[in-house]
């Protein structure tokens, strides 16, 4: 089982349920190929460096897993097939890249408590509470 990290751009053009539909749609094909799931990100809508398929915007996602090679070539034929994605990249990560990924999960977890814990004292401070 090897160590992979799949980002894919969706058009930007779909709705919220579609694009939960397209996740939870790959997301169920590497399992059922025997991946573990590591990490799901999703990045939300970016600006693209340049317009692919005349949009200048996709919702990027993230997925990290552990899966056997064969189930990659299934994974991105179903990635060809699909109009709502755009642009796809898979990568076979190294013991190096694996400890950096590890880093950058640690971190946004880190960044999304500091968010909410700033959050909640800033409101408590604009209401005189603190």
């Amino acid at each position: 089982m090897n160590h992979y990290e799949t980002v894919f751009i969706l058009n930007p053009v779909l709705s919220e349920e579609q694009i939960k539909e397209t996740v939870k749609k790959y997301e169920e094909i590497l399992v059922s190929k025997g991946a573990k799931m590591i990490s799901k990100e999703n990045w939300g809508l970016k600006k693209l460096a340049y317009a692919i398929q005349h949009k200048k915007s996709g919702f990027y996602h993230l997925f990290e897993y552990t899966v056997a090679g064969e189930a990659i070539n299934e994974l991105e034929i179903e990635f060809r097939r699909d109009e709502r994605v755009m642009r796809y990249l898979t990568v076979a990560l190294d013991k190096h890249a694996i400890a950096w990924a590890e880093k950058r999960r640690n971190r946004n977890k880190k960044n999304c408590i500091s968010y909410v814990i700033n959050r909640t004292t800033s409101k408590r401070k604009k209401r005189g509470r603190y």
